[in-house]
């Protein structure tokens, strides 16, 4: 079987501990017959003669920004078939000064709403609420989520603003607490794909941390997900 190019592109806010979290998937990706390459900086997206080559990105940049020379690189891999895959913030909190990102991918992080404010301490921990990851139908029968169950996660739980061209996997639901300001629980996507000229797209919202990225049901579903969103057929 020939091998097959993925490329990791990490950096961004410290607090996602983008170098730890992906190096904890490189040596399944390996196991898999990639190689992999780890680029610090996005501007390699702009290098057409390496992304030619590449069949499977898996990006954790939180927030920063991307150069147009950049983002047209990494649309123009996609399009022409390069799988993106990425875990919160790394992939759906990135490049808030690019819209036509936010469209690639679906799905941008809008919010995670805190513990009751008397419970804060004003660390992160005032994000991590109980909550609960649930299969669509789609999500039951995909090749990514098939054979799991609803599960619980006590972390950040994403509030993301999206679109219904998304294949929904699983969604979370946010209820209504006095001390917010919604009047009605609110469900969004947890777990996505998306397809995007040749390529395909994967994002999972849990991934806050390491602690986050071990629990056996997220670490199934984003080893699941980098290897669905993979080319599969070299043009």
């Amino acid at each position: 079987m020939t091998a097959r190019n993925a490329l990791v592109v990490r950096g961004g806010w410290e607090g996602h501990r983008p170098v730890e979290a992906t190096e904890m998937f490189i040596p399944f990706l390996e196991q898999e017959g990639f190689r992999v390459r780890v680029e610090e900086s996005n501007e390699i997206y702009a290098d057409e003669s390496v992304m030619a080559d590449i069949d499977l990105i898996v990006q954790s940049v939180t927030m920063s920004q991307i150069s147009a020379e950049a983002f047209a690189g990494l649309r123009r891999a996609v399009e022409r078939g390069t799988g993106l895959a990425g875990w919160h913030g790394g992939i759906a909190d990135s490049y808030r000064n690019n819209s036509d990102y936010l469209q690639l991918i679906g799905g941008q992080f809008a919010t995670h709403p805190s513990k009751h404010p008397d419970q804060c301490t004003g660390d992160e921990s005032d994000n991590y609420l109980c909550y609960t990851v649930d299969l669509t139908d789609l999500g039951r029968e995909h090749e990514i989520t098939a054979g799991l169950e609803d599960f619980t996660l006590r972390t950040e739980q994403y509030w993301v603003l999206t679109d219904d061209l998304n294949d929904v996997l699983a969604t979370t639901t946010h209820p209504v607490q006095p001390y917010h300001p919604w009047h009605r629980p609110i469900t969004t996507p947890a777990i996505w794909t998306r397809n995007w000229g040749q390529g395909r797209i994967f994002v999972a919202t849990p991934g806050h941390s390491l602690v986050v990225l071990r629990d056996a049901n997220v670490r199934t579903i984003i080893e699941r997900g980098m290897l669905w969103a993979s080319r599969t057929v070299s043009e």
